[in-house]
């Protein structure tokens, strides 16, 4: 497992007990000093990630462990057939799209998708869409409204690619076509960010009924590093932009951005997928049960409301 620098306590530890548990078969006397270990192990976890900061939280999103849309997918869902292209230019590896099963329920699923691997990270661009990504995701989400299938859609890209060929294509367009189509769709449309939500690049997706977000996820109008290198020419000020931006779930939630923060195991979800898994199933099962009792129009009006709300403003007049 990797780790980052604040983990590195913990993780001498833990291999400590690695080591321990190799040979605790052969030498039971060992058995106290391993309790020992864990016990030891349990509480340096749950002091360190219950003092984090705004930045290392923010590098908590971007663990090179923390899962990714695909682990999910197969974890939530049943019977995923992914489709392919925007019927126009390409396809994009940067999002999945296609149909499944929630529940034994029809459905369409829509998440970015980023690699670990330094090849799967060039295949899916980190995790930045191109145009075509985002046409493929609206011909996903006009199909599952034509069909009356309620959509997923899984945030998790530091921002929509900003390379010359994507704005030859229309990025703009592309992304502004996807929020006009998701504001217009007939169906429950639930978004969940489970990692980072950066920019125009998630709110592509993110135009939704309800919108989940986990614990140490991020969602904010830029990255720390872009905001810093704006204000201040000087990208490694990103932790000061950080505190600035308001971009943890928590305080996302007090905005009015999101509907529901989803805890994480301690330490993160890397640390226990199943469990996180589980949790964010219950609650997707739950908002769509609550969606599913409004009628096209109330789902489309609902959603309306919803973001003409979000933003405060002052009259000085």
């Amino acid at each position: 497992m990797a780790f980052l620098d604040f983990e590195k306590p913990l993780y001498e530890l833990e291999e400590r007990i690695h080591k321990l548990k190799k040979v605790a078969a052969s030498h039971a006397d060992v058995g106290a000093d391993l309790e020992k270990l864990e016990q030891k192990a349990q509480k340096l976890q749950k002091r360190i990630y219950a003092d984090l900061n705004v930045w290392q939280k923010v590098q908590l999103s971007r663990h090179p462990d923390r899962p990714y849309f695909r682990d999910y997918l197969d974890r939530i869902f049943t019977d995923f057939q992914e489709l392919h292209g925007d019927r126009r230019f390409s396809d994009d590896p940067a999002i999945i799209a296609g149909f499944g099963r929630f529940n034994d329920q029809h459905v369409a699923i829509i998440g970015q998708q980023k690699g670990r691997s330094t090849k799967q990270k060039v295949y899916r661009n980190f995790g930045m869409a191109h145009p075509e990504g985002y046409r493929k995701a609206c011909r996903i989400m006009e199909l599952a409204n034509r069909f009356s299938r309620p959509i997923f859609t899984f945030i998790d890209t530091p921002g929509a690619y900003p390379g010359i060929g994507a704005e030859e294509r229309g990025q703009s367009e592309a992304i502004g076509h996807s929020l006009i189509v998701m504001a217009s769709l007939e169906v429950p449309i639930i978004a969940t960010v489970i990692g980072e939500g950066g920019s125009g690049g998630a709110l592509a997706l993110g135009v939704a009924n309800r919108i989940l977000m986990l614990e140490f996820a991020t969602y904010s109008v830029i990255t720390p590093e872009g905001c810093a290198s704006i204000l201040w020419r000087d990208g490694a000020r990103a932790p000061d932009a950080a505190e600035q931006l308001k971009l943890r779930a928590p305080e996302v939630q007090g905005l009015g951005l999101v509907d529901e923060v989803i805890t994480e195991p301690a330490g993160g979800a890397h640390r226990d997928l199943r469990a996180t898994a589980t949790s964010l199933k219950h609650s997707l099962a739950q908002h769509l049960s609550e969606l599913k009792k409004l009628d096209a129009n109330a789902l489309r009006e609902q959603r309306y409301q919803k973001f003409r709300a979000m933003g405060q403003f002052e009259n000085k007049a």
